[in-house]
């Protein structure tokens, strides 16, 4: 039986949900506050929050319910009101506070929270870093890139047995498309099946964490080039300090040189003492003459006033912005880093990931009171405070000598923009947009010759069908229209696998196993094919997710089929 699935909140992401669930063939029902033009089957119109307008959809009986407006608020006033009236409905819940999420998963049973951003961030980063990604796999707590290689006839692995590869670790093979049958992986690389052109293999590859390291060169040049940028930024605040010097020794001159014939230092100590205000030994100006006396009145006034404005200078360097951006400034890197402009939801997720994986980065952003901004500090990342519109703030950021730009603000003209302008100071840097629309992503990167450009919607709404569909997803992605799915299975006693061998189990379903886990022990290779599951064990498997129902047929029906 196929599950009942409702869409809540018809936007870019839901909308592309809706459609790709009903791709896959499954029961959908959508649910929108206005009608859609071109589409009005399968659509409730109506207040998203109204039990009359769920109710209408058909909640009671539905056995998942997809939250994907983008609105946090709004999300969770239908998910209470959805738990009103079906206690047991699954909940894919679209939220930009992670936090809330992770909250609400282990509070609510039957909750998964999904964030847009951190579901398309990984794949602007695969893009960044020259990955033709088409999808993500979380695996042993790192994310994996999935990507297509499309066997052609100078391809190296053209002619290689599927077998060879299936034991390296470092490489997940995922899914095989050939050319002329329809085998799967499994039956493949038992056959002693060979790659052939035509032939399509979905590859996930373990991430690599870059190591940066600096020679004592690179050191002492980022110090130089601290000091100029304090030379350059501190000017009023020097002009102040000299100012300030150059009175105090004139007035100990004066009163060295003066009737009173004073010993140097007690002049300079006096001088010090009158001017900061601090005060200093007499040194007799009860009998000194009235010029003097009046000379150490002006010396007393401007002394004060010079010291008010270079206290006020050294507050403003030291405890304001302006410190912090030339630390900024002069950390940002020379050649071979990742320039990232906007700083929101989507592209904080991108430095994250990138600095994890030990890239070097620069952020620029406009808005001095981001939320983000003190997150990237505590990195340690630089920020420059600036418009990235404009090519002096990617001059700034040594754009010239970037291994690529990644223009993700919420604002589609200004990527185009911050694009275009990279494109002219260096035509051989990479380039990646992000763009909001999904319909006109793809002309942007055809019109423009981007390197990437990417619609968020576009992105992660095959993790959200994938979700609604059910089981605990790790990955998902898209080859040939088809939306296949990564995913950890807990084999229970009426599990339709358990008692079978891995082997027997992956033809019948067409799955591909990627290693399981057992008796806190992870199984992989060659070894795993030959494992018979039973209660207790998990099992992590990719397959197409027109077949993820296979999961919870019952058993007899799983010996029929096979």
């Amino acid at each position: 039986m196929k599950p009942h699935i409702i869409v809540c909140g018809l936007g870019a992401t839901g909308y592309k949900i809706l459609c790709l669930l009903r791709q896959q063939g499954a029961l959908v029902v959508g649910i929108h506050n206005r009608p859609i033009a071109g589409d009005p089957e399968g659509i409730v119109v109506g207040d998203l929050r109204a039990a009359t307008t769920l109710i209408q959809a058909g909640i009671r009986d539905a056995q998942t319910l997809v939250l994907a407006d983008s609105d946090d608020g709004l999300n969770l006033a239908i998910l209470m009101q959805a738990r009103v009236l079906n206690p047991r409905i699954r909940i894919i819940n679209r939220l930009f506070n992670t936090s809330l999420g992770d909250r609400l998963d282990t509070t609510l049973p039957d909750h998964i929270s999904m964030s847009v951003a951190a579901l398309a961030a990984p794949i602007f980063v695969f893009a960044a870093l020259g990955n033709a990604a088409i999808g993500q796999l979380h695996l042993f707590n790192q994310t994996w890139p999935i990507h297509e290689e499309h066997i052609k006839d100078d391809h190296p692995w053209r002619g290689r047995k599927l077998s060879d590869l299936w034991d390296d670790r470092d490489r997940m093979l995922i899914y095989y498309l050939p050319i002329d049958s329809k085998v799967d992986l499994v039956s493949a690389m038992l056959r002693g099946y060979r790659l052939q052109s035509g032939d399509r293999l979905i590859i996930g590859t373990k991430p690599s964490v870059r190591v940066a390291r600096r020679s004592l060169k690179q050191r002492l040049a980022k110090l130089a080039l601290w000091l100029k940028y304090l030379r350059e930024h501190s000017r009023a605040l020097l002009a102040g300090t000299l100012l300030l010097l150059v009175m105090i020794l004139i007035s100990a001159g004066i009163y060295t040189s003066s009737v009173l014939h004073t010993n140097p230092i007690d002049a300079l100590y006096f001088s010090v003492g009158i001017i900061t205000g601090a005060g200093g030994n007499d040194i007799g100006l009860e009998t000194a003459p009235d010029d003097l006396k009046l000379f150490t009145v002006i010396t007393m006034l401007v002394g004060a006033a010079i010291i008010g404005i270079s206290y006020a200078l050294l507050n403003d360097f030291v405890l304001g912005t302006r410190f912090d951006h030339i630390w900024d400034a002069a950390r940002v890197p020379y050649r071979n880093h990742f320039v990232v402009c906007g700083l929101g939801g989507v592209g904080v997720q991108i430095v994250s990931h990138l600095h994890r994986c030990g890239h070097e980065v620069v952020v620029i952003e406009h808005d001095q009171n981001c939320r983000f901004l003190a997150t990237i500090r505590a990195m340690k990342i630089p920020v420059i405070q600036g418009d990235a519109t404009l090519p002096a703030a990617l001059k700034a950021a040594n754009f010239a000598q970037a291994h690529a730009l990644l223009a993700v603000t919420s604002n589609d003209t200004v990527n185009l923009e911050i694009a275009l302008n990279g494109k002219s100071l260096n035509p051989t840097t990479s380039v990646i947009v992000r763009y909001q629309d999904p319909e006109f992503a793809w002309m942007a990167q055809r019109v423009f010759e981007f390197d990437a450009v990417f619609s968020p919607a576009e992105l992660v709404a095959p993790a959200f069908a994938a979700a609604a569909l059910g089981g605990r997803i790790l990955g998902n992605g898209m080859t040939a229209d088809s939306l296949w799915v990564a995913l950890a299975t807990m084999i229970t006693p009426s599990h339709p696998f358990c008692g079978r061998r891995v082997q027997e189990a992956a033809i019948a379903a067409d799955f591909v196993p990627l290693y399981m886990e057992t008796h806190s022990q992870a199984i992989h290779g060659w070894e795993l094919l030959e494992v018979c599951l039973s209660a207790g064990d998990v099992l992590y498997l990719t397959m197409p997710a027109s077949r993820l129902e296979q999961l919870w047929r019952i058993p007899s029906a799983m010996t029929r089929s096979a």
